[in-house]
């Protein structure tokens, strides 16, 4: 297959580039700064775009076999107004101009698969959200800027419902954490607290949602090659927990005894000191594959101890 993916050169991008490379498949990236073809991956080629206009890169799309937009900004950073309008132009805009390219194709890629966020639903305790029954958008009484990342998740969305793309089957990608031993991923961001003794964060009680990356590769796969399935899909194991479970896990599969609980006022301080938000680790996202499951998705690793085991494994191997 020729696979496009714009905004391809982030971890998540990578990572599915590794695979698909490794399958034979053509990958083309598209980034703003592309760097020099290497001969040693014929295969992959960087082409220029700013995520904002059409250009000469919309060539690449033409008898493409899939299209995987991941551009988008960052969300590890403070959400103060020039940061979430950076974080929703950068998700429509670009959202926006596949459409508009895939669109003007004479020949345009099968099939669109969109990243979303799994932020897009309600935080809560009491039930999973799936992607029949989820409920979309905070309810009253969490933190002020919270429902900002759901408004950004819903424009992003609408923007891709929006386009004219009839010959072009669309999948949205509602995903979860994505967790590899990828170097500055999630996963070793998170290892390192662990060895540093660090436990649950918060009261604990926020569930995690996650996905191993072979869970996601292989879904990203699956819902390439099955024209029936279209619209939302959420990339996430059937076993989220809650933080202080999942925080056991981790810090039994690194072996790592002394687990400290770090209250959310140590948490702000933190997060301000590392121009995040605590948003990311203290909402309650208990979001479930309902539709993957009945679409017949096997996953490899559904559960956090056996992937925490086999993830911790290869980040201690480098």
């Amino acid at each position: 297959m020729k696979i496009i993916l714009p905004g391809g050169t982030g971890q998540v991008g990578r990572m599915l580039t590794r695979a698909f490379l490794a399958e034979g498949h053509d990958c083309v990236v598209l980034t703003r700064h592309p760097a020099p073809a290497d001969p040693a991956t014929p295969n992959l080629r960087e082409v220029a775009w700013d995520g904002r206009t059409v250009g000469a890169w919309t060539a690449e799309l033409e008898g493409a076999d899939a299209v995987i937009n991941l551009a988008g900004r960052t969300v590890d950073c403070r959400y103060n107004e020039k940061n979430l309008a950076e974080m929703l132009a950068s998700r429509v805009d670009s959202t926006r101009v596949v459409g508009q390219a895939i669109a003007a194709a004479k020949n345009p890629p099968r099939v669109w698969l969109q990243a979303a966020t799994a932020t897009i639903y309600g935080h809560r305790y009491d039930a999973p959200n799936d992607e029949a029954t989820g409920i979309i958008g905070d309810p009253p009484g969490v933190p002020a800027l919270w429902p900002r990342s759901v408004d950004i998740g819903k424009a992003w969305e609408a923007e891709l419902n929006a386009a004219p793309t009839p010959r072009t089957r669309k999948v949205i990608l509602r995903t979860s954490l994505v967790m590899s031993p990828d170097r500055g991923g999630v996963f070793a961001v998170l290892a390192k607290l662990c060895r540093a003794g660090l436990g649950r964060q918060g009261d604990g009680r926020q569930y995690v949602s996650w996905i191993h990356e072979h869970d996601f590769v292989a879904a990203v796969r699956f819902l390439i090659a099955r024209d029936d399935l279209a619209g939302a899909f959420n990339l996430a194991a059937p076993g989220p927990l809650p933080n202080r479970d999942f925080m056991a896990g981790f810090h039994a599969a690194l072996r790592a005894p002394l687990s400290v609980p770090v209250p959310r006022w140590a948490l702000e301080i933190g997060a301000f000191f590392l121009r995040t938000e605590t948003e990311l680790i203290l909402k309650s996202r208990r979001v479930v594959p309902g539709r993957l499951l009945a679409a017949g998705f096997k996953f490899r690793y559904p559960t956090w101890p056996a992937a925490a085991a086999e993830l911790t494994k290869r980040w201690r191997n480098g």
